[in-house]
């Protein structure tokens, strides 16, 4: 069988001489039928259709293209050679539009490109949504509705909840029917998702945010009546895990059906690249969450409401709502253009039938059941489908390794920001900005570069493992940056005794001489930096007795401060609202060691992506998917939140004291939070690895016969990393 020595045209594809398709023991009545790749004619003279109108005018879509093989009405799908499909389409509507309303405008559209442009909005949308703005407010929502935050993390875990459920039922029916239709209405779930989690902001009073000037600095401070509805609040947070569980039910598509679509849509080469776009996309989304979303924390959440407390004050919370109305708005119409694609792209059954299987080989050869063309379209399949799947070892290896990553994903997207504000001491919108700079160039670029670098060395399915097998040593070696921490700004009662004497016990002690005539409110937390660069509680319990403003930044000063000695001077000093700006000379290295964690984490993400798909057969590409995404936020998803939040719970030197009740944390413990994220990372890491490794070691590739050859000659290339693809023996040209 002759073989093209040179491929151009749309997605790098186009026969620049004939193919000879000959069946080794052609059946009667089909002996010496041959197909001419550049005439698109078989020999015999039967004209033949990719789904397009059979005409001399190379499509649109197709800038090489005539139409591919097609079986006449009636005829039975058949095989030309061991590994090449003959797939019938006739009767397949292939054009875009919804109905019968399929204007010629649209078409344009109706490309590789096009769906990948539309997906990727989508998962820009979904990134921003539920990895951005959701992890930027989930301090702000703490303390607007009273969370903890193990309550916060089961909200964050709520959509991988909802995923699980999905998954199974979506990657299944869904990779058997058709992928446009559901993609575009889980968008469109997901977009009134995002629409409830806004409503906990319309459905309660206005915030109301007590300050130190109500309530009066010490010698005129006001008793503080309990709220009664405070503690109902925290019933708001079934509200939270509602919407998020329609955004995981409307994003299960995406990843799975929506990877697949584009990978049978593309040259098997170029699979990567276009899949590593998409999910750059959904990197980029969280980093524009986490930039945007900051920007709104420094909006006040009860807009157009005069007040006299700053973004750095602990009681400030944000309008963390705008950006879920605005996501959601526009979830829903992204939805429309995505309803509206075909099954299937005009053009690419060619790739279809040029495809390269690389599944792992069975002992027991039951992986052959997977070709079989009605395998998987009724339910009775499932069970078997499944069993195939836990019978590769490849794959659940690759399952394994991706739940690990995911717990670190998960749990540090979720509280990488609050991290940043306790190390740093920084506002909630400052460490979300910050947690956005390191996401944009870090995640974006390791997404990218990681399908990048399997397009670019034309690496096989046991190189690609190796590639995320080195990206994962190279994020373990990383992580031990977490042995170094900034410390704690100094804090009187807190963290060190008035005096500057350690406490004992760690147990708070904010009464001091200097405040004991002032009967302040542990309810009141408003902390202020005094002038010796200690924190205190609040201003009263600093001792401040006088209150004006700095009119060149607008922060509120305290004065006559008897908690706070002026330098050299025995008089009291003063205090500026807000923490103290912290000077942590290892700020620089631990950015730089977690921007270095981050890269290379995300870089294995599109390579072990693409060896999932390429280590099973081509019918069971959706469904792996599924039950890949199911081990994922089962094992990793889900718990990550939850985990990182206790044990961040763990870390907390002063809770919030509503009337008697523990309400969410003032302050971490730096030391400890850095331990425990060490700890955690250390593990995962560790477990991450052994998984590539043992994945790499089992996967059994197909035999070289069973192979019937590149495409492309060029993809044989020379790496190291990459399994020579042999072609089957030449025959004669036409």
């Amino acid at each position: 069988m002759a073989m093209p020595q040179n491929s151009t045209g749309e997605n790098g594809f186009c026969f620049a001489q004939t193919l000879d398709f000959s069946h080794p023991s052609p059946p009667p009545g089909e002996a010496g039928r041959t197909f001419d790749a550049r005439s698109g004619r078989e020999a015999c003279g039967t004209p033949l259709s990719n789904g397009t109108a059979s005409s001399g005018t190379p499509s649109p879509s197709d800038s090489c293209a005539e139409p591919l093989c097609s079986s006449t009405p009636g005829e039975e799908d058949t095989q030309f050679g061991e590994g090449i499909k003959y797939v019938s389409d006739e009767g397949e509507e292939l054009a875009c539009g919804w109905g019968g309303f399929t204007p010629g405008c649209l078409q344009l559209f109706n490309t590789s490109k096009g769906v990948l442009f539309f997906l990727c909005v989508a998962s820009f949308l979904q990134g921003m949504t539920v990895n951005g703005f959701i992890n930027t407010v989930i301090t702000s929502i703490e303390r607007r509705f009273d969370l903890r935050s193990y309550q916060s993390g089961l909200i964050a875990s709520s959509y991988d909840i909802a995923a699980c459920v999905c998954l199974t039922f979506v990657s299944y029916f869904g990779g058997n029917g058709h992928k446009p239709r559901w993609l575009g209405w889980g968008v469109l779930v997901m977009g009134l998702g995002s629409l409830l989690f806004a409503l906990p902001h319309f459905s309660t009073g206005p915030y109301e945010a007590r300050s130190a000037a109500e309530v009066g600095v010490c010698g005129g401070n006001q008793s503080l009546p309990c709220a009664q509805a405070a503690s109902s609040l925290s019933g708001y947070r079934f509200v939270f895990m509602l919407g998020q569980f329609l955004h995981g039910m409307g994003a299960t598509p995406l990843y799975t059906l929506g990877v697949t679509y584009l990978d049978e849509n593309v040259k098997t080469n170029y699979s990567p690249v276009y899949i590593a776009v998409f999910y750059t996309a959904a990197i980029l989304g969280p980093a524009a969450g986490y930039l945007v979303g900051g920007m709104f924390l420094n909006i006040y959440t009860e807009i157009g409401r005069e007040i006299d407390i700053t973004p750095e004050n602990m009681l400030w919370v944000g309008a963390w709502w705008i950006g879920f109305l605005g996501a959601g708005a526009a979830s829903l119409l992204i939805s429309i253009p995505i309803l509206g694609y075909p099954q299937r792209l005009p053009g690419s059954q060619r790739y279809i039938v040029m495809r390269v299987s690389e599944a792992h080989q069975l002992k027991d050869g039951s992986h052959k059941k997977a070709s079989d063309p009605d395998f998987g379209k009724t339910v009775k399949d499932l069970p078997r489908s499944v069993l195939l799947l836990l019978k590769n070892p490849t794959f659940i290896f690759l399952c394994l390794a991706g739940a690990t990553e995911a717990t670190l994903i998960a749990g540090m997207s979720t509280f990488g920001p609050k991290f940043l504000e306790s190390q740093f001491s920084l506002s909630a919108s400052e460490a979300a900005t910050f947690f956005g700079y390191l996401v944009v160039p870090a995640g974006g670029g390791g997404t990218f570069l990681g399908g990048f670098l399997v397009n670019k060395f034309k690496l096989r399915c046991s190189g690609i493992i190796k590639l995320c097998l080195l990206c994962t040593v190279s994020s373990l070696l990383a992580i031990f940056i977490f042995f170094i921490h900034c410390p704690n700004m100094p804090m009187a009662g807190v963290t060190q005794m008035y005096e500057g004497s350690a406490l004992p016990g760690g147990h708070l002690n904010l009464t001091a001489a200097c405040n004991a005539e002032c009967g302040c409110l542990q309810e009141t937390y408003s902390p202020v930096c005094g002038s010796d660069d200690i924190m205190y509680y609040s201003p009263c319990h600093a001792g401040c007795k006088k209150v004006s403003e700095n009119l060149r930044n607008g922060k509120k000063v305290y004065h006559e401060c008897s908690c706070i000695q002026k330098t050299l001077l025995p008089s009291p000093g003063d205090a500026e609202a807000g923490k103290c700006t912290s000077s942590c000379a290892k700020r620089p290295l631990l950015l730089f060691f977690m921007f270095v964690v981050i890269l290379f984490t995300f870089l294995s993400s599109i390579p072990a992506l693409t060896a999932t798909l390429r280590c099973v057969s081509d019918r069971q590409r959706s469904f792996a998917l599924g039950i890949q995404w199911i081990v994922v936020r089962t094992l990793g998803g889900i718990p990550g939140p939850i985990a990182f939040g206790s044990m961040i719970d763990k870390s907390c030197l002063l809770w919030q004291d509503q009337c008697g009740e523990q309400g969410s944390c003032y302050v971490y413990q730096n030391s400890a939070m850095s331990r425990y994220t060490l700890i955690a990372g250390l593990v995962y890491k560790v477990l991450g690895t052994t998984f590539f490794i043992v994945a790499c070691l089992l996967y059994k590739p197909p035999a070289p016969e069973s192979t019937p050859g590149s495409s492309d000659a060029s993809e044989n290339g020379n790496s190291d990393l990459q399994e020579r693809k042999p072609s089957l023996p030449a025959e004669e040209d036409i």
